[in-house]
């Protein structure tokens, strides 16, 4: 990141602690709070539909089980439908990037995802990340130029070499394991690196000084205040 970037605020499952997470209104307000972006979880129901939730399960229902038709008679605990991607997309319009989290998806739904994602408003503004390294591999082959990341809750050694064997040009890092040798390894080779999940403002300031390109945050007000107070 240089001096001119700001680091982007990214609004963890929306503005979570503010309303319920993962939910419309959660991403209403990310927007109203001031993020840049949001960060979001999505499964494939048994028949495709690309479904915005973080567990495997839906007040007991297993995601991977349901059809669409099961999907539109469940409420979330706020009382808003469980949303789609395609809703969340079409909530946020251009206003802001939106990066998703693949907790599951079988190959067979590869195309599903990527085909909402391209059906979006905002193609250029939208990115994928994963645990499982694999799925962001599988999704990158077959849209080379879809941004990705991988997430990581471990010191990377290598954390180049993470990076190109995933096809990935972003490292998700759990807060407590960056330092700026890590920025500056990454950045040393045009690569990217987002902080997972931080609301504490002293600590976003010790990350945004040594150059992240992201904030995660629950609270994406006190990360645009930061921020901003940073390039000021």
């Amino acid at each position: 990141m240089s001096c001119a970037e700001r680091a982007l605020v990214i609004a963890h499952r929306g503005a979570s602690a503010r309303e319920l997470e993962n939910s419309l209104a959660a991403f209403r307000a990310a927007a109203a709070l001031g993020a840049d972006a949001v960060e979001l979880d999505v499964h494939a129901t048994a028949d495709g539909v690309i479904v915005v939730h973080h567990d495997e399960a839906i007040a007991g229902h297993p995601i991977a089980r349901m059809t669409r038709r099961q999907l539109t008679e469940l409420r979330l605990a706020n009382g808003e439908p469980v949303p789609t991607l395609a809703d969340v997309l079409a909530l946020l319009g251009r206003a802001l990037q939106v990066f998703v989290e693949v907790k599951s998806l079988p190959p067979q739904f590869d195309e599903t995802l990527l085909g909402v994602l391209r059906d979006g408003p905002n193609p250029p503004g939208y990115a994928v990340h994963a645990f499982d390294h694999r799925v962001v591999l599988r999704l990158g082959t077959v849209w080379p130029a879809l941004r990705r990341g991988v997430l990581s809750s471990s010191y990377p050694i290598r954390p180049l070499a993470l990076l190109r064997d995933a096809g990935a040009t972003i490292l998700w890092q759990e807060h407590t394991l960056v330092d700026r040798s890590l920025v500056d390894a990454l950045h040393d080779a045009g690569m990217r690196l987002i902080v997972w999940t931080v609301d504490d403002a002293a600590e976003m300031r010790q990350l945004v000084e040594i150059g992240v390109d992201g904030i995660c945050t629950n609270r994406s007000e006190v990360g645009r205040r930061t921020v901003d107070a940073r390039a000021a």
